[in-house]
């Protein structure tokens, strides 16, 4: 059974080594997630964000400060998160079952064949079984890669700007898709995203960060009501709030002399 998924980032930063010295990319970063929230990180290219999931998936761990789940310091990678990347990431000559099934541990033939199927159904691509990836569109795809990100049920599902390449109606598409996922799932969700519509339509709070190095500038609540209605008032609102912030932290960030 699925434990509760909250997570704890405390004083996190973050320094590369590069031949030009050390580059700073995250100063201090303190984050509480809840169980079962959806939280989405806005922010200029090269903030850190990207860096910010790959710590907690345990990518990287060369770090400053403290990272814990369930009040569990973590310590390299786990079955406990997942993570999707704008990539899908598929195997091209494995089908799409295969796919999904290729990280799975500790299980016998017959409930794996039973995961995947499940997992597959989940995510939409039922009929697609035998599929290879040349055959998929690229949303079907990204359906396959977070059907295989959730094969060992993981606390957290970490998305890496997963819908970014895809086209306007196809991610819109994919948003009601994600949410319900996130909602049958009741897994914690953190979205790295650079779409501020895309931030409002999924997210319980939006985290803005500000330029290298990335700080945590800003968290900014979500209350309206799901599902939520791009044409609503409230929803434009809500964007122009977010905008703000995030515009205020970018122009600060930038020279504009000539």
């Amino acid at each position: 059974m699925k434990s509760t998924g909250t997570l704890a980032v405390k004083n996190v930063s973050k320094k590369f080594k590069s031949q030009e010295g050390e580059i700073h990319v995250l100063d201090d970063i303190n984050l509480s997630v809840k169980s079962g929230e959806f939280i989405t990180i806005v922010g200029l290219s090269g903030c850190g964000k990207t860096t910010l999931l790959r710590l907690i998936v345990g990518l990287e761990s060369d770090y400053a400060g403290d990272i814990l789940l369930d009040g569990r310091k973590l310590n390299g990678p786990s079955l406990d998160r997942g993570i999707v990347f704008q990539d899908h990431r598929l195997f091209p000559w494995l089908t799409v079952e295969k796919n999904v099934g290729l990280g799975i541990v500790g299980k016998t033939d017959a409930e794996k064949k039973e995961i995947v199927q499940n997992h597959i159904e989940l995510v939409g691509l039922k009929g697609f079984e035998k599929s290879y990836p040349y055959q998929l569109s690229g949303g079907m795809s990204q359906r396959a890669a977070i059907a295989r990100s959730l094969v060992n049920n993981p606390k957290i599902l970490l998305l890496d700007e997963p819908l970014g390449a895809l086209d306007a109606l196809t991610r819109m598409y994919m948003h009601k898709e994600l949410e319900r996922i996130w909602k049958k799932e009741s897994i914690t969700m953190i979205m790295v995203t650079h779409d501020v519509d895309e931030a409002v339509y999924l997210s319980d709070k939006i985290v803005v960060m500000s330029a290298r190095p990335g700080k945590l500038q800003k968290i900014i609540p979500v209350p309206l009501s799901r599902p939520r209605d791009r044409a609503s008032i409230d929803f434009a609102q809500m964007k122009e709030k977010v905008l703000e912030e995030f515009m205020l932290h970018t122009e600060q960030n930038f020279n504009y002399s000539i």
